[in-house]
Formats: structure tokens, C-alpha cells, sequence
């Protein structure tokens, strides 16, 4: 019959897990020595791309580390081992690296590929529990992800050891990332449908209204036209430039409530009367994540946009950027 454990019996399980597997992450890092430079020297040495491959838990682990491995710069995929000796070895080539894991080093599916892979001549980095093992040996740089212990009250599921090979796959990706150079708009490139690459690329620009779309007046229309303007392109404020496109200030919503609850007329007063002239611009080509910095910082909802020589080419509204995903 199974145990029924208390909520106190839950957590202290609970806890005692995540505390060997933290144990296993310490050790690995107490372990580094100069194989893990071989690795990265290896991986960098690759003209191909890097083939991971893994069985089981293993396997699932493998997929991660290919995947990071990919989005950080280093072309990488993961290769079934038991598709492999089915036909898809085809994958490798010469000048590909194969990244092997399996914590015992002596999985059968990964083992029984390996001549094939050094008779293509790709070179092999394993990941394995075991530096005596056929895969370790066998090797032309070997990761040593051993555990005390796996966190499995019957030292049998992969838990710690899985959790010591993803973090090992981490600070590969990581060393990587950093010793080629790779930098945030390349990551963004990788991610262009998430909202981080929409964070890391998209622009002012791609989003602003232009042209028609944007709101705009002369200083020397009434209150009244200003509105109308405003009302007519729906971003809750007009622009107001001179006769060749140059800024002059900003009038929004707001500033419409003070002015009638001042008393001003809206068809005798002029909007340049009750406009700002000290208003806040962006230039096109900033990042749209900056410009929604500068709004909320600002407390405002609008911003209009300005060349160097300050003649506005656009308008933006909090809303356009709610559209594209930023918040």
C-alpha cells in the first residue's frame, strides 16, 4: 500500500531533492579542470555543426542541450542513436562534432555508433558518469558529470545525474556563447516570433505611424481643429509643427480638460496658446522596448517621433506597442 504523507512529510521530501541535486551542481562546478577547456576547444574547432545524441532520460536532456547549444550561437541538433544505425548517421559529416551522453558511458544504442562516427571522421566529446567508460575512453574530450547520489528515494530514477548533465550542458552553451562573441541582437535573430526577439529587435520605426496616420496641426489653427485632428486619428493628442514639419510642442487629452476648465474657447483660442512645447520625442531608430521604457517612466501614453534635425516623421501610442507584444 502507498504512504500517506503528511504535508511537513512532503516538504521535507521535497526539499531534501532539490538539496542533493544543488550537492550534485556543486560538485560538478568544484570539478572543472582543463577537459572542460578541451571541450569548448573542441566545439570551437568545428567548422559542421555539433550532434548531440543520448538515450532514455539521457536523450531528453540531449534535445535541451542541442536546442540551447543552437540558440546561442553554436549550430547544434539532436540525433536519435537507435534512428542512427538506421540510417540517420547520414546526418554527420567530417566536420561535425558528435556530443554523446549517457551517464553510465555504456549505452548500446550510442556505443554501437561510434566506430561509424570516427571511421566519417567527426570528432567525439562525451558526457558520461563514468571517465573509465567505452564512451569516455573513446573520446576526444570527456565531461564528467558523476553524482554521489541520485535524488530517487531508491537511487535508481535519473534525477540528480540528469539534473548534472543539463547544468553541465548550460556552462558549455555558456562558455561558448561568450568565447564567440555572441550578443543579444544575435540571440534576438534565432527568436524572431518570440517576444524576447521582438523585445531585442523591433523598432520605432516599424511600428510608428507615419505620413496620414500621424496627428498633426499648425500653431495657428483653434482649439477646435486641434481636436478634430485628434479625434480623427485616435491617438489622444496632436502634434503641433510649423510650416516645414518642425516640432513645435504636443497636445493631449489632458491638456484639453485644464484648457476648458480654465475657460478657454475652443473656437477663439489657438491650440499653440495651450500646447507643450517641452514634450517628450524619440528618434526612429531606437528599440520599441525603449520606448515603452520611456513612456512608462514618463507616465505618459504618447510619444512622437523626430529626425536629427527635429521635424517629426511620426507618432506612436502605448497601444501600438500592447499590439506587438511588449509590455
Amino acid at each position: 500500500m502507498p504512504d500517506n504523507l503528511t504535508n511537513d512529510e512532503l516538504l521535507a521530501l521535497a526539499a531534501n531533492v532539490l538539496e542533493i541535486e544543488a550537492r550534485a551542481i556543486d560538485a560538478l562546478a568544484a570539478r572543472l579542470n582543463d577537459d572542460f577547456v578541451a571541450a569548448c576547444d573542441l566545439c570551437l574547432q568545428t567548422a559542421g555543426r555539433v550532434v548531440v545524441t543520448g538515450m532514455g532520460k539521457s536523450g531528453h536532456v540531449s534535445n535541451k542541450i542541442a536546442a540551447t547549444l543552437a540558440s546561442t550561437g553554436t549550430p547544434a541538433f539532436f540525433m536519435h542513436p537507435a534512428e542512427a544505425g538506421h540510417g540517420d548517421l547520414g546526418m554527420i559529416t567530417s566536420q561535425d562534432l558528435l556530443l554523446a551522453i549517457s551517464y553510465s558511458g555504456e549505452t548500446a544504442e550510442v556505443v554501437t555508433i561510434l566506430p561509424v562516427v570516427k571511421r566519417i571522421g567527426a570528432k567525439l566529446l562525451s558526457i558520461t558518469g563514468d571517465p573509465q567508460s567505452t564512451m569516455a575512453l573513446a573520446a576526444d574530450a570527456h565531461l564528467d558529470i558523476s553524482v554521489a547520489e541520485e535524488a530517487c528515494p531508491l537511487n535508481l530514477a535519473p534525477t540528480a545525474s540528469t539534473t548534472a548533465t543539463l547544468a553541465m550542458g548550460d556552462a558549455l552553451a555558456v562558455a561558448l556563447l561568450k568565447s564567440r562573441g555572441f550578443t543579444a541582437d544575435d540571440f534576438a535573430r534565432s527568436h524572431p516570433s518570440g517576444s524576447l526577439g521582438k523585445r531585442l529587435l523591433l523598432r520605432v520605426s516599424d511600428i510608428m505611424r507615419s505620413g496620414e496616420r500621424m496627428p498633426a496641426v499648425t500653431a495657428n489653427v483653434s482649439l477646435r481643429d486641434g481636436l478634430m485632428e485628434m479625434t480623427d486619428k485616435g491617438l489622444g493628442m496632436t502634434a503641433i509643427v510649423d510650416e516645414k514639419q518642425t516640432l513645435l510642442g504636443i497636445f493631449t487629452d489632458g491638456d484639453l480638460r485644464r484648457s476648458l476648465d480654465s475657460g478657454a474657447d475652443i473656437h477663439t483660442t489657438r491650440i499653440s496658446d495651450v500646447m507643450h512645447s517641452d514634450c517628450t520625442t524619440i528618434t526612429a531608430g531606437i528599440l520599441a522596448a525603449e520606448a515603452m521604457h520611456i513612456l512608462e517612466q514618463n507616465k505618459i501614453t504618447s510619444l512622437l517621433v523626430v529626425d536629427d534635425d527635429k521635424k517629426l516623421i511620426g507618432a506612436l501610442n502605448i497601444h501600438d506597442l500592447f499590439r506587438e507584444g511588449l509590455k
